[in-house]
This record gives C-alpha cells, sequence and structure tokens, in this order.
C-alpha cells in the first residue's frame, strides 16, 4: 500500500476515466486511487470495476446513489482514506484538467517541505489557465481575489480543487461540520486549515480545461462560492467551532 491515494470524485467520465487512472499508476511514484462515483449513469463505475482486476488493492471506488455534490464526495472519500491509514490524501479532476504529472510535486511540498496542505495553483505565477473563455477565466481569477480580501486568507488561488493535505489536517477538521458542496467547497476547506493553524502552500501548475465530457459548472455553484465566503468569515468572526 501506498501512503498517498488520490481521491477522484465521478459523474459521467466514461471518456477519461481509464486514462486516468492509467496515467497515475504510470507515474514514478507510487500513489494509490479511490473513485467516489455519484451513479453515474454512462458506465463510469463499471469502467474502474473493471480494471480493479489489473490493479488489485491500488484501485478503490466508493458507489453512491445520486448526484449529492462535490463536497460531499470529497467528505467521503476523507473519511475512507483515513480509516485506512494514508498519510497523504489528494483531490483530483477526472478531465485531465489537473496534469498527473503534477502529484509528486504536490506530495513533495507537504512530505519534504514541510507543508500541512500544497495547493495545485493556477495563480501563483501569473494566469495559468488553457482553453478556458476568457470570461471564465476573469470570473474565477477575481473571485479569489474577493475571497482573499473578505477571509484575509493569502492564497492566490482559494478556488482551486487539485490538492494534498497531510493525515492530520484532515483527522483536525470536524469534517461533519463542513457546509458547503459546491466551489465554496474548496474554500472553506482551505480557510478552515488555515484558521486551525495549518500551513498552505501553492505549487504552480497549468490548468487545461477539459477536452472530453462535459464540465460540471453552473452559476448556482459560483453563487455559492461568492456568498458563502461572507458566512464563512462571519462564523469565524464568532468562533464557531468548525
Amino acid at each position: 500500500m501506498s501512503d498517498s491515494i488520490v481521491i477522484i470524485p465521478t459523474y459521467n467520465e466514461k471518456e477519461n476515466i481509464e486514462k486516468i487512472i492509467n496515467a497515475i499508476f504510470a507515474l514514478e511514484k507510487e500513489f494509490d486511487i479511490l473513485v467516489i462515483d455519484d451513479g453515474s449513469p454512462d458506465g463510469t463505475a463499471s469502467i474502474v470495476k473493471s480494471l480493479q482486476r489489473t490493479f488489485p488493492g491500488r484501485l478503490n471506488i466508493v458507489e453512491r446513489q445520486g448526484k449529492l455534490g462535490l463536497g460531499t464526495a470529497y467528505i467521503a472519500g476523507f473519511k475512507w482514506s483515513l480509516e485506512h491509514g494514508y498519510e497523504y490524501i489528494f483531490e483530483m479532476d477526472a478531465d485531465f484538467s489537473h496534469n498527473p504529472a503534477d502529484l509528486p510535486r504536490l506530495y513533495n511540498a507537504c512530505c519534504n517541505e514541510g507543508s500541512d496542505v500544497a495547493i495545485g495553483s493556477r495563480y501563483v505565477t501569473g494566469v495559468n489557465v488553457v482553453n478556458w473563455p476568457i470570461s471564465r477565466v476573469l470570473m474565477s481569477y477575481f473571485a479569489s481575489v474577493y475571497v482573499r480580501l473578505i477571509t484575509g486568507m493569502n492564497v492566490k488561488d482559494t478556488t482551486a480543487g487539485f490538492k494534498c493535505y497531510r493525515r492530520e489536517v484532515l483527522e483536525t477538521i470536524n469534517l461533519d461540520a463542513i457546509q458547503f458542496k459546491g466551489y465554496a467547497f474548496q474554500i472553506e476547506m482551505k480557510f478552515t486549515a488555515w484558521k486551525l493553524g495549518f500551513s498552505l502552500k501553492e505549487v504552480p501548475i497549468i490548468f487545461i480545461n477539459r477536452v472530453e465530457g462535459v464540465s460540471k459548472m453552473s452559476g448556482g455553484i459560483f453563487g455559492e462560492a461568492l456568498f458563502g465566503v461572507i458566512k464563512l468569515k462571519w462564523d469565524s468572526v464568532f468562533r464557531k467551532k468548525k
């Protein structure tokens, strides 16, 4: 068993899932994988289960009924990973917008450079986004500026979903108290870790918009992030326990 596991939430990712699994397992550094599938009607889970015969013990799947939200998928994955003894726990998309080759760099930031949370950052060295319309780039970039202004958290890419956590971080956070399911989930996890005194390090990556499959982004998810940040800050000021 590896000391590291990559959690990949999926909903209708049949075009990408086998490729991303093979790409991760081809890395020199060994990572295990946990797929959290929300009842994909396109057969994503069946593809994963067929690959388990090729990668026994390294490829795992949790199947859930219906679309229950990105945040709850990751929470389920965090709890599973902690129960199974992993020291380094990663979040990653299935669609190659996050490059598997960057996983060892995030691992190194936590394992060898002393960070508690490593963030694959699109904005720490400028704007490193490929194939997004300019309107979406601007929306994402200024959302992170907005989050920094409201929270005081010195993170350039506050909505990033490519991350590595040291085990201690996820053991310390009250995962059952995490409120948000969409974009705001990513902000809330960073903010909560930061408020608890953990160190966050941004590792520059190039984010490439998906080539295959359908984006799950929506205006509602983005709106949750904008208004959720105010609630997070309000709650933290009044010291509500996380």
